[in-house]
């Protein structure tokens, strides 16, 4: 039984996991919003020859201009995008923190929301000023509960001046600082952009601009040069992964059932061998064969049964320990195949035992000693 406790509950647990995994990437593309599409260097579409997405990055402010000269009422902004990551200093404090340089509406187009201090002009961004917003997370761990407000902060070799907090999106954003994406390119000696991020009017309005954008850019790029994804292809390759790796797995758990079905099939045989005479007995009372198949049968599903309801409540107390990590779910279906898991288990296991002992002869077993 130990075998099917260990099974179910591994299957279970992985399921949970790979669920909750999944909740957390759906929310940190639900906070970003589902009317984005990110042009990317190379042919990042999850497909095909994994080397093309090597492709030589050309992706340039030209090419910012370029989308904003199709003039499209079906797009409402447009953001560089340069990601990088440093040391950010405060006096003697440092925290590794992800640092973002984009456009003065980029907080739009991320639906970010500040919870002190401004955002950075347009005339900042277009004379490379030294300023940045910071999370909340870099907030806690450089200035605790103080106001970083015109503070000063050390990026790569350059002093910042801190002009905003936003406030909290979940724990990949909130330790983000970002500053203009000139500032970026000259501290950080970035010549090209790592994105292109687009936000439509409407989430029904990303296809139609995708389009428009790829016939645009494909005057100065090559079709190999770039691509164009929304932030739903984005989650659903990502999620049919995970996917795929939470069954493999489960599938790989789901040894430990095959073994917890063969020890319970061992302790059937014992527990046949140990009853003859009960055997014999029930026969000679009038018990038919079928009847003490259907008896030893159901011992067995009993057994696993039992074994698999241990292992789910193990798995649902191991997905509550790890909720504050990711939201880890148990869901309906995780319960029902886990029952019929142990059901089937018992049934395929406990079949041998049953056949064995059904053909116990009554005289023969009421001889046995």
């Amino acid at each position: 039984m130990l075998g099917v406790i260990i099974g179910v509950y591994s299957v279970v647990t992985l399921v949970a996991l790979g669920r909750g995994v999944q909740n957390y990437i759906q929310d940190q593309f639900d906070a970003i919003g589902s009317n984005l599409l990110f042009v990317s260097p190379g042919k990042s579409d999850f497909a095909g020859d994994p080397a093309s997405s090597l492709t030589r990055n050309r992706l340039a402010e030209k090419h910012i201009n370029m989308i904003k000269r199709l003039n499209s009422p079906s797009i409402s902004g447009v953001t560089p995008y340069i990601v990088t990551g440093d040391n950010v200093t405060y006096k003697t404090k440092s925290y590794y923190s992800t640092v973002v340089g984009v456009s003065d509406n980029a907080l739009d187009i991320f639906n970010y929301a500040l919870q002190e201090g401004r955002n950075f002009t347009s005339v900042e961004q277009n004379n490379s000023a030294k300023v940045a917003i910071i999370g909340p997370l870099v907030k806690k761990e450089l200035f605790l509960s103080n106001s970083p407000i015109d503070k000063k902060i050390k990026l790569g070799e350059e002093s910042y001046t801190v002009i905003g907090v936003f406030e909290e999106k979940g724990s990949n954003y909130d330790d983000q600082v970002i500053i203009p994406s000139s500032s970026a390119k000259d501290t950080f000696d970035i010549k090209n952009y790592s994105n292109i991020v687009i936000k439509t009017t409407s989430p029904d309005e990303v296809d139609l601009v995708a389009k428009e954008v790829q016939i645009e850019l494909l005057k100065d790029l090559d079709e190999d040069e770039f691509s164009i994804l929304n932030s739903q292809d984005i989650l659903n390759s990502i999620q049919n992964i995970l996917a795929i790796l939470t069954a493999g797995l489960g599938a790989i758990a789901g040894i430990s059932l095959f073994v917890g079905g063969i020890g319970i099939m061992n302790i059937m045989l014992v527990s046949v061998t140990e009853r003859t005479r009960e055997i014999g007995l029930r026969k000679a009372l009038g018990a038919t064969s079928v009847n003490v198949a259907i008896q030893f049968m159901l011992e067995a599903v009993t057994l696993s049964v039992f074994g698999g309801l241990i292992g789910l409540f193990l798995g649902y107390l191991t997905s509550l320990a790890v909720q504050s990590f990711v939201r880890a779910e148990i869901t309906p279906i995780a319960i029902i195949l886990a029952f019929l898991f142990s059901v089937v288990v018992g049934v395929i296991f406990g079949t041998y035992p049953a056949v064995q002992a059904s053909k116990k002869d009554p005289i023969e077993a009421l001889r046995y000693e």
